[in-house]
């Protein structure tokens, strides 16, 4: 069933009042921001909305302040952008932003507590152990098992992540996560296919979008292959019993309100293959809108343009804190 978009008439688009789209910024996926926010922002003004780019990488609070939107939605990726710390600002700031708001943003940006909150509310993910220099990496690959995945916890999914098949090479990949991080995640690997569901909404009313399924050049899905080449294949709808793409469907939109996150975000997911039984890997509460994107394939796939589907993700832009009321 296709999710309906309203239209959008001149009335509408300025109604929506100054918006300025949030791009660029501090973290290490900056380039990918530029790329997601340049989409964005053609796409809301094809639509009549008066968007304009704002970078907080090269300009400051006090001048967002300035500009005064009337609403702004972040195209940014990482930290300072998708990690709560904007989303606070935004909230002191009083202008509605698109997406999560601060606790579920910073939640869903750390990826061992995203593990916890998940585990307790009885979802499946993969085991893991937390790393630091004075932890044992023979221990934890006697446990894990290997192969075994060794990442960042606070950086983007393609960031500092290493697959470890031997031993030899737990150590050089520990210190490839550390240069990034003050923790280290190594998480079981799961052999299998891999899949994202889009989730647009929140709460009761969150609802998600085709499963995708990827399918990256030797399995390898790293930074460059998820954005900068064409070799890796996307397929959606992704070719599954159409049960168990429901299944996938519904621990995603479990995983995703269990972080309380809202508007819009993804929910990467593992399809173990000796048994069927999917695996949740993180949540993105501020994905990637760029040529690649995997937000805009799905929903294309449900028949909402790119253009569209800006405009819908802006629609739910609002302060997610309750606002005191001033006295005196």
């Amino acid at each position: 069933m296709s999710i309906l978009v309203n239209p959008l008439s001149a009335q509408d688009a300025k109604a929506f009042g100054k918006v300025g789209v949030l791009l660029g910024g501090r973290s290490a996926e900056r380039e990918v921001s530029n790329m997601s926010g340049a989409g964005v922002l053609a796409a809301l003004q094809s639509k009549g909305i008066d968007a304009h780019p704002f970078d907080p990488g090269q300009r400051s609070l006090a001048e967002l302040a300035a500009e005064k939107f009337d609403r702004v939605f972040i195209a940014l990726h990482g930290r300072y952008g998708e990690d709560g710390s904007l989303q606070g600002a935004l909230e002191l700031l009083g202008i509605p932003y698109t997406g999560s708001g601060v606790m579920a943003s910073s939640v869903g940006m750390d990826k061992i507590t995203t593990k916890i909150v998940w585990l307790n509310a009885g979802l499946p993910t993969p085991r893991y152990a937390v790393l630091n220099a004075q932890s044992d990496l023979a221990a934890t690959a006697a446990d894990l098992g290997l192969p075994l995945i060794v990442k960042p916890p606070h950086e983007g999914s393609t960031i500092g992540i290493t697959k470890v098949n031997e031993a030899a090479e737990f150590k050089a990949a520990y210190d490839t996560a550390a240069a990034l991080d003050d923790s280290v995640l190594a998480e079981e690997f799961v052999t299998g296919r891999e899949f994202t569901v889009a989730i647009l909404g929140g709460g009761g009313t969150a609802r998600a979008l085709p499963v995708v399924e990827i399918v990256a050049p030797e399995g390898n899905y790293d930074y460059q292959n998820k954005y900068f080449t064409d070799d890796t294949q996307y397929f959606c709808p992704a070719a599954l019993p159409e049960a168990l793409s429901e299944e996938m469907r519904r621990i995603a939109v479990e995983a995703y309100r269990a972080l309380g996150c809202d508007g819009w975000g993804r929910v990467d997911v593992l399809l173990r293959e000796r048994d069927q039984k999917p695996f949740l890997l993180e949540v993105n509460t501020s994905p990637g809108m760029t040529g690649h994107s995997l937000v805009p394939m799905a929903a294309r796939a449900e028949g909402i343009s790119y253009e569209d589907l800006c405009v819908e993700i802006l629609r739910g832009a609002r302060l997610k804190l309750a606002q005191p009321q001033m006295k005196g």
